[in-house]
C-alpha cells in the first residue's frame, strides 16, 4: 500500500452488495447445479465493471472487485483446492449463544448465509485456479475502463480456512494449517504478480477465539494465533510486503460483542504478519475507543494503519465531520501518512446477506470519501 504525504486515501474491506443475478449464480455453483459457463462469465464480469465504476463515481481510491465472483470470502477455496466436502455447522458467535432467542430472530431475519461450509477429508492442493486468473482479468479490465490505478484483491488466509473449514484429515492443527499455507501461496503469488494488490482477510486471529476457538482460553488462543501468523508469513514468503494488507475483524454482525478479545492482546501478535497495511476495525461501537492503543503498541515502521472510520451493519450513514474526527485520531498517534481511510468490515460478507440497505452503502463510502478530505484539509493544513 502507497504512504501519501499529501493527502489522506480511502479504500474498504472488499466485499459489497451483489446483484440478484450474481446471486443466483453464486447460489446454483454452491449446489452444484449446471450452469451455463458462458453466461455465469458474463454475469460475473459485468458485475465487476458496474462495481468498480461505482467506486470510482464515489470517488475512493483503492478498490476492489467486490468479490462478485465469491459466495463467501472464506468458502470459496472449495472450488479451487483439492481435500473438501460435505457441509459442516456453523460455529455461532459466543455472545449470540449466550441469547439464543436474539440469535435465532437475527437467522429468521436473513442475517444467516445458507452456503456450504466443507470439511477438511482428504489432502490439500491446488486444484483449479482458472476462477481466480478470470478475477484478475476482469478486474484489471474493469480498473482500465474506469481510469482507476490502484486496485486489490481479497483472499482468505490460511488461519481463516482452518476456523471455517473444520479438518478431519490431518493429524494436528499445525499440519493443518502448514498444507493450507502451502496450497495458498499460488494464489497469493498470482494476484501479486499481476500488479493487483492482495488483501489477507484474517478474522481467525479475532473472530476465531469467541467462535471456532471459544473452548480455549485466551492464552490459549493467543499460541494458536502465533501458529496461524506463522502459517501465513511461509505462504508469502515469495510476495513483497508493501503489495499486501491484512485484514482482522471480529465479526461484521450485530451482537453485543462483549467476548471480543481485548485489542491489546491479538495486535502483538498481528504486526508480526508480512503484509505491511493493516486494516483493523475503528467505527463500531465495540472497538472505536481502540486508536488509542497505538499509544502503547508500536507499530513498526515499514507498516501502516487502515482503520474502519465506517461502519459496515449499520444503516445510519457517517457524517463526514465524524469520519474527519475519527481520522485524525489515529493521524495523531502513528501520523497522518501512516493512516488510510477505511471500512469497519465488507457490505457482503457473503453473498446476498448483508445489514447495510445497499444504496445506503455507496452514501457511506462517499462520506469515508468527503471525510477523508476534511481530514487533509486539517492534518496538512498548507494544501487548502
Amino acid at each position: 500500500m502507497t504512504r501519501s504525504t499529501e493527502r489522506i486515501l480511502t479504500t474498504h474491506v472488499g466485499s459489497l452488495p451483489r446483484p440478484q443475478d450474481v446471486v443466483d449464480c453464486l447460489f446454483a455453483q454452491d449446489r452444484g447445479e449446471a450452469q451455463d459457463p458462458a453466461r455465469f462469465d458474463a454475469v460475473i464480469g459485468r458485475a465487476v465493471h458496474d462495481i468498480v465504476r461505482q467506486q470510482a463515481e464515489a470517488g475512493i481510491d483503492v478498490v476492489s472487485d467486490g468479490e462478485m465472483s465469491k459466495i463467501s470470502y472464506a468458502t470459496y477455496i472449495r472450488h479451487r483446492l483439492t481435500g473438501f466436502e460435505g457441509d459442516s455447522p456453523r460455529p455461532t458467535p459466543q455472545d449470540l449463544d449466550e441469547y439464543p432467542e436474539y440469535r435465532d430472530r437475527l437467522v429468521k431475519a436473513g442475517h444467516s448465509a445458507t452456503y456450504k461450509r466443507p470439511v477438511c477429508r482428504g489432502p490439500i492442493r491446488v486444484r483449479d485456479l482458472s476462477g481466480l486468473k478470470k478475477d484478475i482479468v476482469n478486474l484489471k479490465a474493469a480498473l482500465a475502463s474506469a481510469k482507476i490505478e490502484n486496485g486489490f484483491m481479497n483472499a482468505v488466509s490460511p488461519g481463516t480456512i482452518s476456523v471455517f473449514q473444520p479438518n478431519e484429515y490431518y493429524k494436528s492443527h499445525e499440519e493443518y494449517l502448514a498444507a493450507l499455507a502451502d496450497a495458498m501461496r499460488e494464489e497469493y503469488e498470482l494476484i501479486v504478480g499481476s500488479g493487483l494488490a492482495l488483501q489477507l482477510d484474517c478474522p481467525d486471529l479475532a473472530m476465531g477465539r469467541h467462535t471456532r476457538f471459544k473452548s480455549l482460553s485466551d492464552e490459549q488462543f493467543l499460541r494458536y494465533a502465533e501458529l496461524q501468523v506463522e502459517a501465513l508469513n511461509h505462504a508469502l514468503a515469495g510476495v513483497p510486503a508493501d503489495r499486501v494488507r491484512l485484514h482482522v475483524c471480529w465479526g461484521n454482525y450485530e451482537g453485543s460483542h462483549v467476548h471480543d478479545l481485548d485489542c491489546r492482546k491479538i495486535f502483538p501478535i498481528v504486526i508480526k504478519a508480512k503484509p505491511a497495511a493493516l486494516l483493523i476495525e475503528g467505527a463500531n461501537p465495540r472497538h472505536e475507543h481502540e486508536w488509542e492503543a497505538w499509544e502503547s503498541i508500536k507499530l513498526p515502521d515499514e507498516k501502516i494503519l487502515v482503520p474502519g472510520v465506517i461502519g459496515s451493519n449499520t444503516n445510519y450513514v457517517e457524517h463526514p465531520e465524524l469520519v474527519a474526527q475519527r481520522i485524525e485520531r489515529y493521524a495523531s498517534v502513528v501520523g497522518p501518512e501512516r493512516v488510510i481511510a477505511g471500512t469497519d468490515c465488507g457490505f457482503g460478507t457473503f453473498a446476498g446477506f448483508g445489514a447495510v440497505y445497499p444504496p445506503f452503502c455507496w452514501m457511506k463510502l462517499q462520506s469515508l470519501v468527503e471525510g477523508a478530505r476534511l481530514a487533509t484539509r486539517k492534518l496538512w493544513p498548507r494544501r487548502r
